[in-house]
């Protein structure tokens, strides 16, 4: 496991790399955050990216979710993964905002956690970028980048990651950093073809230096 120190040298190299990393769902509202967030379960943010625009020119408020047929809201966004759950949460979740919250989106995470679709990593990200809300949503770059360095253990659920990162990393920082980890994830960190010969962060990270060791004696 990482010290302070390396921890510290791990989130200034992520601040090098990526100082202008931030959320790259299209959005220009709280509720076309949240959308977005909740489209891009187990789906790409570019694939969500290219649905997005008919979506929010076609519907605008929670009400518009509401008064269409579920049938036509599934078709609407069929391209991505799993849309027939997806389609049944956002008209839930735009029942529950019209009724419960004046049609607005909450800006707590506890609030948002009662919408449908919405669990702790959608909240986590909403909060932060519609509320500036300091949060680290743990998505599956942020987890992955986190157990290969040895900031959190190889065992962690995504709760501990996030319970870990929150508790070593400075709460000023957390939104940025959780940013920032996730385009060192996507572009760099990948999951099949890490970028390790390249990687200011190899000499402190065994799994990078495990690869390496691994590639050369091919």
């Amino acid at each position: 496991m990482l010290n302070k120190k390396q921890i510290r040298f791990c989130l200034d190299t992520f601040e090098e790399m990526f100082p202008e990393a931030e959320c790259e769902l299209n959005h220009s509202n709280p509720f076309e955050l949240l959308v977005a967030v909740v489209l891009s379960a187990q789906a790409t943010d570019a694939l969500v990216n290219k649905v997005t625009p008919g979506l929010f020119e076609k519907y605008k408020t929670p009400e518009d979710y509401i008064s269409v047929s579920l049938e036509e809201l599934q078709e609407d966004i069929r391209r991505i993964g799993l849309y027939r759950n997806k389609a049944k949460n956002i008209k839930k979740l735009s029942q529950t905002l019209v009724s419960d919250f004046n049609g607005e989106v909450p800006p707590t995470k506890k609030e948002l956690e009662s919408l449908a679709g919405v669990g702790r990593k959608t909240a986590n990200v909403v909060a932060s970028v519609a509320f500036g809300e300091p949060a680290i949503a743990v998505d599956t770059h942020v987890e992955r980048v986190s157990k290969r360095l040895g900031i959190c253990r190889w065992k962690d659920s995504v709760l501990e990651v996030e319970k870990t990162l929150m508790r070593k990393i400075p709460r000023e920082e957390w939104s940025d950093t959780h940013h920032r980890m996730i385009f060192f994830g996507r572009y760099h960190c990948k999951a099949q073809r890490p970028n390790c010969e390249e990687c200011p962060l190899l000499i402190l990270c065994r799994e990078g230096q495990k690869r390496m060791k691994k590639q050369n004696r091919k």
